[in-house]
């Protein structure tokens, strides 16, 4: 029985959906990265992050290549950076949006016409 395509949409959304997978994506948008150089751009254990990269790896998000005892990632495609650098634009609108209802919150409430006088 095959996934339907939205199914298969919102599980590739939820696997991408853990923070530290989502900077390791960024990372790699430089380049392939050594793995100890990701350990030291992000703040987490080894084995937290070898479990997020594996995670990755069987998503077929990522690529990785041993030289030695030196395990190298990559994105496996382009698509993945342009996919990040939507979510960006998307995010920067989204908060574009809010700051400005904030800046209209902080000025107060919109000034009243004064009351008429009452007549007697």
């Amino acid at each position: 029985m095959q996934v339907p395509l939205y199914q298969a949409k919102a599980e590739f959304f939820r696997m991408l959906g853990h923070p530290v997978r989502i900077r390791v994506l960024e990372l790699l948008q430089g380049g392939p990265m050594p793995v100890r150089e990701l350990l030291a751009q992000i703040d987490i254990e080894a084995s937290s992050l070898s479990q997020q990269l594996a995670v990755l790896r069987r998503s077929g998000i990522v690529v990785s290549t041993r030289e030695g005892s030196t395990v190298t990632y990559a994105l496996a495609g382009g698509d993945v950076a342009d996919l990040l650098r939507a979510a960006r634009r998307i995010l920067t609108e989204m908060l574009a949006g809010r700051n400005e209802l904030l800046a209209e919150l902080r000025q107060g409430p919109p000034s009243q016409p004064e009351p008429a006088p009452a007549r007697t």
